[in-house]
C-alpha cells in the first residue's frame, strides 16, 4: 500500500512543479510593451507588414508622396498608448506581430515596427 501512495505523490508532485513552470512561461510570454518613439506617446499598430511597407516607402518619398504617406498611416493605423502591455504573435527583423493585451484596444492585433516593442 505504501509503495502506491508513494508513488501517487510523486506523480502529484511532478504536475505541481510543471503546472507552476507552465504558468512561469505563460507569464514572462506576456511581459512585451509597445514603446513610443522619442517626443511620442503612442504607437502605430498597422493592420499587417504590406500595409507599414507601403507607408513607409511613401513617406521616404518626400514631397507629396511623403505627405500621402503620413495621411495612409493615420488612417490605416491604430494609436495604442505609450507601455501598453501586448503579445508577440510573429516577429521578424523589421518588427513584430503583436496582439494588445490589455487596454481600450485589448485584442487589436497589427504590425508594429521593431524600435516600437519593448
Amino acid at each position: 500500500m505504501r509503495n502506491q501512495s508513494s508513488t501517487f505523490h510523486r506523480g502529484a508532485r511532478s504536475f505541481l512543479t510543471l503546472a507552476a513552470l507552465a504558468i512561469a512561461i505563460v507569464a514572462a510570454g506576456c511581459s512585451h510593451r509597445v514603446v513610443a518613439s522619442a517626443g511620442e506617446h503612442t504607437v502605430k499598430v498597422f493592420p499587417d507588414q504590406a500595409t507599414y511597407d507601403k507607408v513607409a516607402k511613401m513617406k521616404s518619398e518626400g514631397g507629396a508622396m511623403g505627405m500621402l504617406g503620413g495621411i495612409g498611416a493615420n488612417l490605416a493605423a491604430k494609436e495604442v498608448d505609450d507601455q501598453t502591455p501586448v503579445r508577440i504573435v510573429t516577429s521578424n527583423e523589421e518588427g513584430s506581430v503583436v496582439e494588445v493585451t490589455d487596454g481600450p484596444f485589448k485584442g487589436v492585433t497589427g504590425f508594429v515596427p521593431r524600435q516600437n516593442v519593448n
